[in-house]
């Protein structure tokens, strides 16, 4: 079935299914909080991943486990500081702000020029989003900024870290093993705050739909998308999220921003496009730390990012994405 559908539709199900997540996610956060939302979303998918992955315990040195407990933690601060920043703002807000550190780590490791002037129109875009144009500076909540900016810091060392990880475990297992440190780190802070708020049916149905749409079912249409999809029409596809994740405020939260707002989203939806979509075929990020890129191993952990979000080195080889998704976690996220 999933072969009759074009390889852009499935990728844009993934969209519409990480920005639906993030606005269930935004119901349950009034009930048990940021923390114990992120709780039950970390220990549902991981325990979802680990099921399916089965991951190898042994046969790995200690650098292999520095860097997995790192993505781990990378992976729940960006939840942590995204759901937080979802009590404060629109969804679609903060889908935008949080994408300016992905958008930022491919342009820093940029020698276009084409992207620099790319971030300067995100740049004006993030201004308008945040009302800091149109809104007194004593009225914004620079609290959810900030938090929202935090997570999208922590997504754009995610993308590294996941990278690293993909070049010392096998298939699924890193990112498996980064969701169980995930899940550990962040359990119990969401109990302590949440309290037995977070037994409850309800709590525990939307939390494992949070699951499902924001991990499981992403993971599972960018696998197979990016079986038949070339990296630049990926990159510039994910690019979409941030005026998705405002339709999904809109539908779901009741949530309508203002014409300047959705003026900023798409000078950012814009900028992500040029960036994430420009990379010439057959060229492999690599990965600014050492490692290797997610893209570029057939069986990493695979970034939750557009495949050029890392850098743009000039790798021999062809993109050989075949059993990863680069979906994170964000979404491991949301």
């Amino acid at each position: 079935m999933s072969r009759r559908l074009p390889a852009p539709l499935l990728v844009v199900a993934a969209v519409v299914s990480v920005q639906f997540g993030g606005a269930l996610a935004a119901t349950l956060v009034p009930v048990v909080g940021p923390a114990g939302s992120v709780a039950l979303r970390l220990v549902i998918a991981a325990a979802l991943l680990l099921a399916a992955a089965r991951p190898r315990l042994a046969g790995h040195d200690r650098a292999a486990w520095l860097t997995v407990a790192a993505f781990g933690l990378s992976l729940g601060v960006m939840n942590l500081c995204f759901y937080a920043a979802l009590a404060r703002l629109p969804i679609g807000v903060a889908v935008t702000i949080e994408f300016i550190g992905p958008l930022l780590l491919a342009t820093v490791l940029s020698r276009r020029r084409l992207d620099l002037l790319a971030v300067a129109g995100a740049a004006l875009g993030v201004a308008l989003i945040s009302g800091a144009v149109d809104t007194p500076w004593a009225d914004l909540d620079l609290a959810g900024l900030g938090l929202a900016a935090a997570a999208g810091a922590c997504w754009a060392a995610y993308i590294v870290l996941s990278g690293r990880t993909g070049a010392r475990f096998a298939q699924l297992d890193g990112l498996a093993l980064a969701m169980a440190v995930a899940a550990v780190l962040i359990a119990p802070l969401g109990i302590a705050t949440a309290g037995p708020r977070l037994w409850d049916a309800d709590v525990l149905w939307r939390g494992a739909g949070i699951a499902l749409l924001s991990s499981v079912l992403p993971y599972s249409l960018e696998l197979m998308a990016l079986r038949r999809l070339s990296a630049q029409v990926f990159g510039v596809l994910l690019s979409l999220e941030p005026a998705c994740a405002a339709l999904a405020g809109r539908l779901v939260l009741g949530q309508q921003l203002r014409p300047t707002q959705l003026a900023g989203m798409a000078l950012v939806v814009a900028a992500s496009a040029v960036v994430m979509g420009a990379r010439p075929a057959g060229v492999q990020p690599a990965d600014p730390l050492g490692g290797s890129s997610a893209a570029d191993d057939t069986d990493g952990a695979g970034a939750r990012t557009p495949p050029p979000a890392e850098a743009r080195g000039a790798a021999p080889d062809p993109p050989r994405v075949r059993r990863t998704s680069p979906r994170r976690a964000r979404r491991d996220r949301t």
